[in-house]
């Protein structure tokens, strides 16, 4: 089974997006990956990620990466691909790109000289930690602090809900360095795993399986060199790395739709109902209509949003355009790809919510969706004051 590929030939694409696109449909129809163990699927996908050129997308050409500079187009071919066979190696591919995006905006030529050609090859699995037990959708409430030393920092407090948790070689954890200035008091720091005053055996089990787990940094001594751009500069940081990411999170529920679509047309041409077919009945031909609909919609959102933030990258234009966009596509195609599947497995009947089918498996893998990287309530709230302005 194969995503479609017409939706590649929208002019928001060039002809190196349109090269690439069928050899990874290709590429990932062939990949054969046990995910009984999330953890060890994640490595598995990781590694042939890296062995077969893929991940070296989500890092810069010069440290071993494909294109020039970071492409949202190409993160958005990849992800809504992958996610369309396999949701967990979407998120070892996006885990790649947004646990080293850091790295890339600023890190110093040592750092990136030291991880982003490791994250490319697939040698180093990469991790963002961010998020804090009273700290999700507002980041300025972060409680994990870093305090100056002789020659370094330490750090304390705790993260969650980190993805690659207890399985990355390297976290870029975001901390408190100024504790009374909010958001603009925050600093990134790389912390090397395994590493004195970092514990992450804390695995959180999720209904759609992937490596989850808490950090817990106790007395964790860093040098100098593990900061990542300037000094108070990691909240900025963190909303750049975000920002270029946000229209592949809208992608990657573009995928899981558009193969809970086709899931649901090859049961309305095989079920055989009352003498007839599912799809001879006129209300599953309007179901369909309406998910390819919806699908659709999602689709000509994501790319827009892609295009424009490529064009604001080599342009130097302004992110507010980019920035709604980005939000729009990923409150749509989450949202959407939410309604789609929920249609397919209705249309599977009872054998819909059997564990093994992969409707069943699509209905709890897109859930987290509408939640990370910014729910869609943030999403709203970002399109509402930029209506106000």
């Amino acid at each position: 089974m194969h995503p479609p590929q017409a939706q590649w030939e929208l002019p928001f694409f060039e002809p190196h997006h349109r090269e690439m696109a069928p050899r990874l449909a290709d590429w990932a129809a062939q990949q054969q990956v046990d995910e009984a163990d999330d953890r060890a699927a994640c490595r598995d996908w990781v590694a042939r990620l890296g062995q077969d050129g893929w991940l070296r997308y989500c890092v810069p050409a010069a440290h071993g990466g494909a294109l020039p500079a970071l492409d949202s187009r190409s993160l958005v071919i990849l992800r809504e691909t992958l996610a369309f066979h396999s949701p967990l190696a979407d998120f070892a591919f996006a885990m790649q790109g947004l646990g080293s995006g850091a790295i890339t905006l600023a890190g110093t030529p040592a750092q990136q000289a030291k991880y982003l050609g490791a994250v490319a090859s697939g040698q180093k699995i990469a991790a963002f930690a961010l998020s804090e037990p009273e700290a999700g959708s507002d980041v300025a409430a972060m409680a994990t602090r870093a305090v100056a030393r002789t020659g370094g920092w330490t750090l304390d407090g705790t993260k969650t809900w980190i993805s690659n948790g207890d399985l990355a070689d390297f976290y870029v954890v975001f901390a408190k360095t100024d504790a009374e200035a909010g958001s603009r008091g925050i600093s990134a720091f790389i912390v090397d795993a395994p590493h004195p005053g970092l514990k992450s055996d804390e695995h959180i089990h999720v209904m759609a399986p992937h490596p989850l787990a808490t950090l817990r940094l106790h007395g964790c001594e860093l040098d100098n060199g593990a900061m990542v751009g300037p000094l108070h500069g990691g909240f900025k940081l963190a909303m750049q790395t975000l920002d270029i990411f946000r229209a592949s999170v809208a992608a990657a529920a573009l995928g899981m739709a558009r193969r809970a679509f086709a899931e649901a047309l090859a049961q309305a041409k095989q079920r055989k109902m009352f003498g007839q077919t599912l799809g001879d009945f006129q209300l599953t031909q309007a179901r369909l209509g309406e998910m390819s609909a919806l699908i659709d919609a999602a689709a000509v959102l994501t790319y827009r949003a892609a295009w424009q933030r490529d064009c604001s990258a080599t342009q130097g234009a302004g992110t507010a355009a980019y920035t709604t966009a980005a939000a729009t596509a990923k409150l749509t195609a989450t949202e959407n790809a939410q309604r789609v599947i929920d249609m397919a497995l209705q249309m599977f009947g009872g054998r819909g919510v059997q564990v093994g089918q992969k409707v069943e498996s699509l209905y709890r893998d897109i859930r987290s969706l509408r939640i990370y990287e910014g729910a869609s309530e943030v999403q709203l709230l970002i399109l509402g004051k930029a209506a106000l302005r």
